[in-house]
């Protein structure tokens, strides 16, 4: 495909600010992750729920490095999007439905392609009647606390790690180790993303059949490249759809909330993915 051989994930361009940038670009550097082995994900099965509503959850091990890793990530990524050709000719609207619906899969993508490893621990979600046993309520008739106490109150304390369900962590972490056994190559995740990306099948596109084009082409490109480079291995093609197809059961609100709810808080994912698809990244 051309017009994705043409882009350069990592080219320099200036970079106008944007939510997530300004966040990485604030952060002092901080050193890579060494864990040599992907991360054993904790809790393969759902949790044993006790009769207050307690259930398992995993969070990241280390969120500063795994947060910072995938918003580096997602930064590339949209360049890398924004960089072809082919998408820069679609009307903006149409671009915002292409994204909005596959920058998680291309993000995990992203993941596999930069070697991210992360880890994961396993803990409890307080259940709702914890919470309200725990969460201290002012009377709304009460008298309001006297200025005083509220300039020697503590600082909250810091947001807690987001915690997410194990059964979709391991199906990220399997994605992964799937990708880096088949040891894939730098053009041939060029072309998967370009599967991706171009979805003809989504709701509220207008340009259906140019866009089923392209994804034909990435997928045909895809094809001849692995019967050049890989001609004694023929079940190969078939092997790199098996993986993407496993995308699939990966779910945006779950990305959003294990690697991005705690550094952008409440801030709403389509509106930052919006800000940065018109940034100059």
């Amino acid at each position: 495909m051309a017009c994705l051989d043409r882009c350069r994930c990592c080219a320099d361009h200036r970079r106008q600010s944007s939510i997530l940038y300004s966040i990485l670009k604030s952060e002092e550097p901080q050193e890579r992750a060494r864990a040599q082995g992907q991360g054993q994900g904790h809790g393969h099965g759902q949790g044993h729920g006790c009769s207050c509503g307690s259930q398992r959850r995993v969070a990241l091990k280390s969120p500063q490095v795994a947060c910072k890793a995938a918003s580096a990530v997602l930064v590339k990524t949209l360049r890398f999007v924004k960089n072809v050709p082919c998408f820069q000719e679609l009307p903006l609207d149409e671009q915002l439905v292409l994204v909005r619906s596959c920058w998680a899969p291309l993000l995990v993508l992203g993941l596999a392609q930069d070697r991210v490893h992360f880890e994961t621990v396993e803990t409890s979600e307080p259940s709702m009647l914890q919470r309200i046993l725990t969460t201290r309520r002012r009377d709304p008739d009460g008298p309001e606390p006297p200025l005083s106490s509220l300039s020697s109150s503590p600082p909250a304390p810091p947001e807690p790690p987001a915690l997410t369900d194990p059964l979709q962590v391991q199906a990220i972490k399997g994605f992964l180790t799937k990708c880096w056994s088949l040891d894939i190559s730098t053009k041939e995740y060029a072309y998967l993303k370009g599967t991706l990306l171009f979805n003809p099948d989504l709701p509220g596109l207008h340009c259906v059949q140019y866009i089923q084009g392209l994804q034909r082409e990435a997928q045909q490109a895809l094809n001849e490249h692995v019967q050049m480079l890989h001609r004694g291995h023929q079940a190969r093609f078939a092997k790199l759809n098996v993986a993407l197809s496993l995308l699939r059961s990966i779910n945006a609100n779950v990305i959003t909330e294990l690697f991005f709810r705690p550094i952008i808080g409440t801030v709403n994912m389509d509106d930052m993915l919006l800000e940065m698809l018109c940034a100059k990244l």
